[in-house]
């Protein structure tokens, strides 16, 4: 369960080094903001921050960016960075609500989204605001390179079969589908998150799917 009330926490991160306040004014561009021409790669949803700080280590030659929407969740990421040696130096994060990611980034500035674990919104009647939903790929379609991809992961069955018809509706193409990752030879190098290894302990199957699109 998010964490939605941490005293203090906006305060915090409005002084934080490592979080970018002014998201609209860098809207095309981040590469300025990191000081080079390295591909960008976001995290929506991003939690504690386990997973992105752990590629951005992994992958110095990419710029990262955070996006998380809780102010009392982002400051757990931001006292992590805080408690680095040697902080990533391609990493920056935003407090925003996804609704709004067309606000942060311009056409074809982003090289690759990572959605982990995202709300399930389980009634029907919200299932536009799922990260998958049809009307959230279109946003994505707005930011992304032609030859982005957008990876999903979960441990919510229905969330994924959802997921993949709705990429499927909305013409994007599924290059990678499967409802037990941490059991096929792609699970070597799979960064997890926090709610990963938490379901993947309790014996939940993760589900991946990797999708792209030709327009």
């Amino acid at each position: 369960m998010r964490l939605r009330n941490v005293k203090g926490s906006r305060e915090a991160i409005a002084d934080n080094e490592y979080c970018i306040k002014d998201y609209e004014g860098r809207k095309g561009k981040w590469n300025e903001v990191f000081g080079n021409d390295n591909p960008i790669k976001i995290e929506i949803g991003m939690g504690k921050g386990t997973f992105i700080m752990e590629m951005a280590r992994r992958n110095p030659d990419i710029n990262f960016i955070g996006i998380e929407k809780y102010s009392s969740v982002l400051i757990r990421a931001l006292e992590k960075m805080a408690k680095e040696e040697e902080p990533p130096k391609n990493l920056f994060f935003i407090r925003m609500d996804a609704e709004f990611i067309e606000d942060a980034f311009e056409k074809d500035e982003v090289s690759g989204i990572y959605l982990n674990f995202s709300d399930p919104w389980p009634k029907n009647r919200y299932k536009d605001r799922r990260l998958t939903s049809g009307r959230f790929l279109a946003r994505y379609n707005n930011i992304l390179k032609k030859d982005a991809a957008v990876e999903f992961k979960t441990d919510n069955q229905d969330l994924f079969s959802f997921s993949v018809e709705e990429a499927k509706n909305s013409k994007w193409n599924v290059e990678y589908e499967t409802r037990d990752l941490h059991n096929t030879p792609e699970n070597e190098g799979n960064v997890m998150t926090e709610y990963e290894k938490k379901f993947s302990a309790l014996g939940n199957p993760i589900c991946k799917m990797i999708i792209t699109r030709d327009f």
